[in-house]
């Protein structure tokens, strides 16, 4: 019988061949680059081919106002925090431990797809495509989803800057996307789709809080809550949805502090005295 899993780069595996493990560590620096260089190139310059309409990520963003357009200033200083954790996982891949490399590559196909969509996501949000685009994001949400399942209990090095950053922002991205594809976006039925649209974002970040206790992914979404807080405030001062999005920010931040900080000091009230599994290589490290 052929065993599939030899030739799916997505199955868990215990150990990589030698073989493996350098065409992980080329095909990420090669694909994070491309991501990078693209993401930056189109903050400056907007594209210059073509007939379709062009601009800038960020004039895309503000010439299409929405109930979730986002402050570029946070939005980039979120990316570029992201980029740069992203090449300290990136630099795991080229540990002396064998333990680093094997965490860093069990999760080198999903980092690998992510970056791939996330130039086509680039590519076709600057030209407009903005359908397209959304198709992008949701096959991208799948692969970071699947990520996130299947490896929560990767080392905090590896689980943030490749599986809860990323996915933070393309679910964020889903509803600020999507809004620029669909026409009329001004009318009341639009403003109130985007005032209880945007709750989602408390949702989704509540649940990886209190299942996970993961607080990367809670501080993620509250910065991007912020974002939209601000360009919200900025574009319409009497609204709701500026309101919202300070309070979902506010709650998302303290829930996170919640879990942080006893983490970080190694003190959890109340987390359950139980005897340690047989297995504790397998617990999850972000309760660490």
């Amino acid at each position: 019988m052929v065993n599939w899993d030899a030739f799916n780069p997505f199955a868990r595996r215990e150990s990589h061949s030698t073989g493996s493990i350098v065409a992980y560590k080329v095909l990420t620096i090669l694909t994070w680059l491309l991501a990078v260089v693209s993401s930056v190139y189109y903050v400056v310059y907007e594209p210059h081919d073509g007939f379709h309409v062009r601009r800038r990520i960020w004039d895309q963003n503000y010439l299409y106002p929405s109930a979730f357009t986002m402050n570029h200033i946070l939005g980039n200083v979120y990316w570029v925090g992201l980029f740069v954790l992203q090449l300290g996982y990136v630099a795991h891949l080229f540990s002396r431990k064998a333990e680093t490399v094997a965490a860093a590559a069990s999760v080198g196909s999903h980092f690998i797809l992510n970056n791939l969509l996330h130039f086509a996501f680039v590519m076709l949000f600057v030209r407009s495509h903005f359908v397209w685009a959304e198709v992008v994001l949701v096959v991208n949400f799948l692969n970071l989803s699947t990520l996130y399942f299947r490896h929560n209990t990767s080392p905090r090095f590896i689980h943030a800057p490749v599986a809860s950053g990323p996915l933070a922002w393309t679910f964020v991205a889903i509803y600020w996307n999507g809004a620029l594809m669909v026409p009329h976006q001004h009318n009341l039925v639009a403003r109130i789709l985007g005032n209880v649209f945007i709750w989602s974002i408390l949702a989704y970040g509540s649940f990886f809080i209190v299942v996970f206790k993961d607080y990367t992914m809670g501080f993620a979404l509250s910065v991007l809550s912020a974002a939209i807080g601000v360009a919200q405030f900025t574009r319409q001062v009497i609204a709701l949805q500026w309101i919202f999005a300070f309070v979902i920010m506010a709650l998302l931040f303290l829930m996170t502090l919640a879990i942080a900080l006893p983490a970080w000091t190694g003190w959890e009230p109340w987390s359950r005295r139980e005897a340690p599994e047989p297995d504790q290589e397998r617990a999850p490290l972000l309760n660490e």
